[in-house]
Order: structure tokens, then sequence, then C-alpha cells
């Protein structure tokens, strides 16, 4: 079998639940090994897209709210939904306005991941900006508890390896961002 068949079968699929995010998926299927069973996704209806911006000095800025489903504060990369088609550097340019009011002059790719394969197709993007300018900010409704940090990126990155910073998102664009600047 090549890489790219998939050792599942689906016999059939039901839709659970759907909102204007996400919809829960119940799938009949045949698993590798044969049996029969079933399996739940969670289907993203936008693309995950998240932003470090970093300015001439070095710092960052993450902001932090409580996470419904975490009952929890998290502090986070600038982040949100993208929605299919859209130029995902046009939802990075609007997140970071969004949440932190800053605008930059470039941005840069640095990494796509999935966030959780084994229940979910939601696929991330994280972009490293830098020009960095201020500007004002915009909250979402569901964003009125957020607030903003500005920290050397050094800080933002010992928050990860403290686990201070949980979000995989923001873990992994932190991460690979480290590595970027390390090697400049």
């Amino acid at each position: 079998m090549k890489n790219d068949e998939s050792p599942w079968k689906s016999l059939s699929s039901d839709i659970k639940y759907s909102n204007p995010w996400i919809e829960v998926i119940e799938h009949q299927v045949i698993n590798p090994g044969g049996g029969k069973g079933i399996y739940g996704k969670v289907h993203f209806k936008n693309i995950a897209v998240g932003v470090i911006p970093i300015d001439e000095d070095g710092n960052t800025w993450i902001v932090g709210q409580h996470r419904f489903p975490l009952d929890e504060f998290s502090w986070e990369i600038p982040e949100g939904g993208s929605p299919l088609g859209e130029d995902l550097v046009v939802t990075a340019k609007r997140e970071l306005k969004e949440e932190t009011g800053l605008e930059a002059e470039t941005y840069e790719l640095i990494l796509k991941m999935h966030t959780s394969n084994s229940v979910s197709d939601e696929v991330a993007f994280v972009f490293l900006a830098k020009g960095i300018r201020q500007g004002n900010s915009s909250l979402e409704e569901s964003e009125s508890d957020m607030q903003t940090k500005k920290l050397p990126f050094s800080s933002v990155y010992e928050m990860v390896m403290n686990g201070e910073i949980t979000d995989s998102m923001s873990v992994a664009g932190i991460l690979k961002a480290n590595a970027i600047i390390n090697q400049e």
C-alpha cells in the first residue's frame, strides 16, 4: 500500500453537531485491523492562523484570555480563524491588528501544523511578523477579557519551556521562531 492510501474504510458518516466554526462527525468505520467501530472527527470550518510579532529590539507580544473548554487562563500568540479561501496573510494581519493593535511590514510563514490530528482535521499556519508599528486594537466580543503583554522574545520562549504557555500553536510557533532567530 502506498503511504497516501488510507487503511481505514468509512462505511457511513453522520453530522452530530454543527455551528459556524466546527462540525462533529461520527463515522462508522472498518479500522486497519479489519474491525468495525466508530471514529469521531471534529471538522474545522476555518484555518487556524497565528502571528509572532518581533520588533527591532527583539520584543514580542502575547495575548491572554480565559479559554472556555479548559476553564483556564491561557497566554498565546495572537491567533484566529481564516475563512476558507481567504489569503492567510490577510488573516494574519487582521488578527494581529484586532488583538494587539500592531501592524507589520513583513509576514513570513514559518510553520504549518495539524493541531490534534487524532480527532481533528484542523490545520494551522504561523507567521513571523517584522517591521512592527503600534496602532489600535479592536477585539471581538468573545475577546473582551483579553490581556496583552509586550516581552522580550527570550522571556516568551522561557514561558514555553516552563509550561506557562501551553497552547499548541503558540508552543510550536515560538519554538520554531526561536530556532529561526538563533540562526540569524
